[in-house]
């Protein structure tokens, strides 16, 4: 069974080039109705793929807090490992007070590590509801890590100066004090 295009040519009716042209139209025809088209999604489909997106963003925000809490106890081991090289031994018999949480707390060391924590070499560190000494670059790279960790440090104790500003002092600057004179 010939075409009807083969049976107007034998017959006459038409001739090679309007067949050829007839051809080409209807294939520029076809191929501009399939641009047009638009892919048909059913229902089915669209709410997959929803969920697949939705079970995505929950996995990654699962992920994320799970990276944050192995970070947190990165940072609380790292912590610990440092306060545990580097704490000092705290025997003695004079007292050390310090403030925690707004509450006085004491603390029994020897005379010679007393004087280090009033100098500013040694800080008081919270390791497991327990205080201990640690020295002073230990303890300023547990701040880097857990600020709340420091307890105390005398280089940053604001009751050294009393309350008054330097400002404050500078009125008698210019009467000389007597050699003669103790405090």
């Amino acid at each position: 069974m010939s075409s009807l295009q083969d049976q107007l040519l034998k017959a006459g009716l038409a001739d090679k080039s309007s067949a050829k042209q007839a051809r080409a139209d209807k294939r520029k025809k076809q191929k501009q109705k399939n641009k047009q088209k638009q892919p048909v999604l059913d229902e089915a489909t669209l709410a997959a793929q929803q969920a697949a997106e939705e079970k995505k963003a929950r996995s990654r925000e699962l992920n994320q807090l799970q990276q944050q809490e192995r970070e947190k106890r990165s940072i609380v081991a790292q912590v610990r490992q440092l306060i545990t090289a580097n704490k000092q031994p705290r025997n003695g018999d004079v007292v050390l007070n310090f403030t925690h949480d707004n509450v006085v707390k004491r603390m029994y060391v020897s005379e010679s590590i007393h004087k280090q924590v009033t100098k500013g070499r040694l800080a008081i560190v919270l390791l497991d509801d327990a205080y201990e000494l640690v020295p002073m670059p230990v303890a300023d790279k547990i701040a880097q890590r857990d600020e709340a960790s420091v307890i105390y440090r005398a280089d940053l104790d604001k009751s050294g100066t009393d309350g008054k500003d330097e400002a404050e002092d500078d009125w008698y600057a210019d009467y000389e004090i007597p050699d003669d004179l103790t405090w």
